[in-house]
């Protein structure tokens, strides 16, 4: 969710759940970024879902909220796999192809009412207007970690990851602007964590965020390898590889697109629209629920005002 607020979850012979109610962003960030739209751990967001013995369908409190900040009226993609030269751990086979596939889909069926992403369209005059501009494999070498944590080797800081997605804008002559954004895909089992108390695969399996402010803003997602990681994995694999990627990419695609700065579009608890319904899927023909462009994705459901709830596309 929003602030990367944690959802911790205790369980035993009952599940007992705390989490932290974002409230309104604090715009002393803007300057140096802020990770938003947290995707909770399977068992953290079905927890959540169980509150006082009784289901809720959707996360956080009520509808979507407009708070006056920016939206991606239109939005432009473009895709960082970083494969250090230090690191013994390469992506596998055929997995930035997926994901690239994936970005090139939702782009050709820009306007249809067929996914998820034609739902953000309420909101605040959003189109769906997606392009798949650029992708490159980044061999640059891991820094030192910067952070700590038993659940990987190598730590990276939220500063870290922005240093190298700057780095290689900067390398390609890649443009800065509110309606661009730029996904980070980092190699299996290289960690990372927004503060000492949030880490990915077990605080997050991925989020979204902003450099700089203005102009020549930048927005990026940190996408940790999350593929058959406990807790950031559906299970569902209609393509074979890459699919826990796609799932937790389309969440922080959509919430870009609607709260790219965390002062746009969320409810009553500061939920994003993705937030309202992670890992809730819909109707699943087989192991898929999404077809576009005429490829089948997992992707979970985006939150509709107008329908009062998670949604798996616009009919």
């Amino acid at each position: 969710m929003r602030r990367l607020v944690c959802l911790a979850v205790l369980v035993a012979a009952t599940v007992a759940v705390t989490s932290a109610s974002a409230g309104a962003p604090d715009p002393s960030g803007a300057a140096t970024g802020r990770a938003l739209g947290m995707v909770p751990t399977w068992a953290s967001a079905m927890a959540t879902q169980w509150m006082n013995g009784a289901y809720r369908a959707t996360y956080g409190s009520g509808k979507l909220y407009n708070h006056g900040g920016p939206t991606q009226t239109t939005n432009t993609t473009y895709t960082i796999y970083w494969a250090p030269s230090n690191w013994g751990q390469t992506f596998p086979s055929g997995y930035s192809t997926l994901v690239n596939q994936y970005f090139t889909d939702v782009a050709a069926d820009s306007g249809k009412t067929t996914n998820v992403y034609y739902t953000a369209t309420q909101y605040s005059g959003i189109q769906y207007k997606s392009t798949f501009a650029g992708t490159t494999t980044a061999t640059d070498a891991l820094p030192a970690s910067g952070c700590s944590y038993s659940g990987a080797s190598v730590c990276l800081t939220d500063a870290q990851l922005q240093s190298e997605i700057n780095t290689v804008i900067t390398r390609n002559g890649w443009p800065r602007n509110g309606t661009t954004e730029y996904f980070l895909y980092t190699a299996p089992g290289v960690g990372s964590c927004s503060d000492s108390s949030h880490c990915a695969f077990t605080g997050y399996c991925a989020y979204h965020g902003w450099i700089g402010s203005g102009s020549t803003m930048t927005t990026y997602a940190n996408m940790p390898y999350v593929e058959n990681v406990s807790g950031c994995d559906a299970g569902y694999h209609p393509n074979g590889l890459g699919d826990a990627t796609i799932n937790v990419t389309s969440h922080e695609h959509n919430e870009t697109i609607t709260d790219e700065n965390g002062n746009a579009w969320y409810d009553l608890r500061g939920y994003e629209d993705g937030d309202k319904c992670a890992w809730s899927w819909g109707a699943i023909t087989g192991n898929y629920n999404q077809t576009i462009n005429g490829h089948h994705y997992i992707a979970q459901l985006e939150y509709s005002n107008a329908d009062r709830g998670c949604v798996q596309s616009g009919l």
